[in-house]
């Protein structure tokens, strides 16, 4: 079992800041594993659109979290917390650090902070919620929402939230109470100690950054990838940057050097969601590339 004496070292940042050759020196320096905390990394079939560790980076010290899950399963922040629970259980057994990096946001909070218990929707409702969307968009849902939930419509930041309002309905119209009254906001106290490090680049440079890996990908061949999964396109997993332009570009809606290029515009509309999100933590401890790379080599 975990002890308040283990420390749970988390390496967080935008896409292409570096996570992956940081939470590599870290484990290395603190002779542990790792666990990602990146929603897509998990599943086998996502590889290069995913950005996922090399098979010889892989290799170098044990990971969890990553190749764990097919696209077929259903993976969420619940899932999350409790494996990669599971997964600091067993690192702590035997060593004193764990490392946790990745870019959801929502998964890094649930380790660290635990999850609200909100219950399951009705799959009719669903069914309800997304014929609305479909028929009038995120005005039908906000529309909608105010009219059943005013209390939510009046609190949340989220309201031109899509993914959000949807699920705030669905529970409404399922339980016959607001997804506010779930939201205790009680935080979970953790049998282990946390240190939160970010690493921060200049927004010219991480942009050039992304459009770099980006370009990686195409070499790497993330077209015959995308390629391979388009069967599967509607599967929410799959409902990722990287994929969906290229299977735009594969039924006909864009030419390849658009698609590519819109991959390059939404990766970094994302990197610039995952660092708001990050800088309202608090607790994280921010240092630039260089400086975090120095600082577990000095261990």
């Amino acid at each position: 079992m975990s002890s308040p004496e283990k420390t749970a070292i988390i390496v967080v940042g935008a896409t292409a800041s570096g996570k992956t050759s940081i939470s590599l020196k870290a484990a290395t320096a603190l002779h542990t594993s790792i666990i990602s905390a990146d929603s897509r990394q998990c599943y086998r079939e996502m590889n290069i659109g995913v950005a996922k560790p090399t098979a010889d980076e892989l290799s170098l010290v044990p990971h969890y979290f990553i190749n764990s899950h097919s696209v077929h399963e259903h993976v969420n922040a619940v899932v999350f917390e409790q494996e990669a629970l599971q997964a600091a259980d067993s690192i702590f057994s035997n060593h004193e650090f764990a490392v946790l990096t990745g870019g959801t946001g929502l998964y890094v909070k649930v380790f660290c902070e635990g999850i609200d218990s909100i219950p399951a929707a009705d799959p009719s409702v669903k069914g309800q919620v997304d014929q609305v969307f479909k028929e009038r968009g995120i005005q039908g849902l906000q529309q909608w929402l105010t009219e059943v939930d005013p209390a939510y419509m009046q609190q949340s930041k989220e309201t031109g939230n899509r993914v959000r309002l949807m699920r705030a309905l669905e529970i409404k119209l399922s339980s016959g109470r607001s997804i506010l009254d779930y939201r205790v906001g009680a935080e979970k106290k953790r049998p282990f100690q946390i240190r939160k490090y970010g690493i921060t680049w200049p927004r010219d440079i991480l942009y050039k950054r992304i459009n770099d890996r980006v370009d990686d990908m195409m070499s790497k061949g993330l077209l015959q990838e995308a390629e391979s999964l388009f069967p599967l396109r509607h599967l929410k997993a799959l409902q990722t940057v990287g994929y969906q332009e290229l299977f735009s570009h594969i039924e006909g809606q864009y030419s390849l050097q658009n698609a590519v290029e819109k991959i390059r515009q939404h990766t970094r509309n994302y990197a610039k969601r995952q660092m708001t999100w990050f800088k309202q933590d608090s607790s994280i401890e921010w240092f630039s590339y260089d400086q975090l790379l120095e600082k577990f080599s000095a261990i």
